[in-house]
């Protein structure tokens, strides 16, 4: 039973999500991390490199796939929060960097999981 709530649905997409990623080898090093206004689902870490993922979770049906409501400005704003909490960790991280995605939808009784690694590179400009 999912508990009432966006929050407790976005909860408990997170908890499939860091499940599902511990289960392929990644550690998870964060979850829920802030840093100001700037925020990070998971962060990760796994034998090729620290993974920022961000997990969309939503409750069948949809008008569109939740890995799809990760745009441009979400990109940007999860790109500048990964830089702010590698800052934090005075570069104790001196490895590759990736930007996923995992996307959780309930269907009923049914859980579908998605995983969508390096679901984008960010641009620097």
């Amino acid at each position: 039973m999912i508990g009432k709530g966006k929050n407790a649905l976005g909860k408990r997409g997170e908890d499939l999500a860091a499940d599902y990623l511990a289960a392929r080898g990644h550690t998870v090093l964060a979850r829920n991390w802030h840093g100001g206004h700037l925020e990070l689902d998971l962060v990760t870490e796994a034998p090729d490199g620290v993974h920022f993922v961000e997990v969309k979770t939503r409750t069948a049906p949809v008008a569109a796939a939740p890995e799809e409501n990760v745009g441009r400005l979400k990109q940007q704003r999860i790109t500048a929060a990964a830089l702010k909490f590698l800052h934090a960790m005075d570069s104790r991280f001196e490895r590759e960097v990736f930007f996923d995605v995992v996307a959780v939808l309930f269907d009923g009784g049914k859980v579908e999981i998605n995983y969508f690694p390096q679901a984008w590179i960010p641009m620097y400009t």
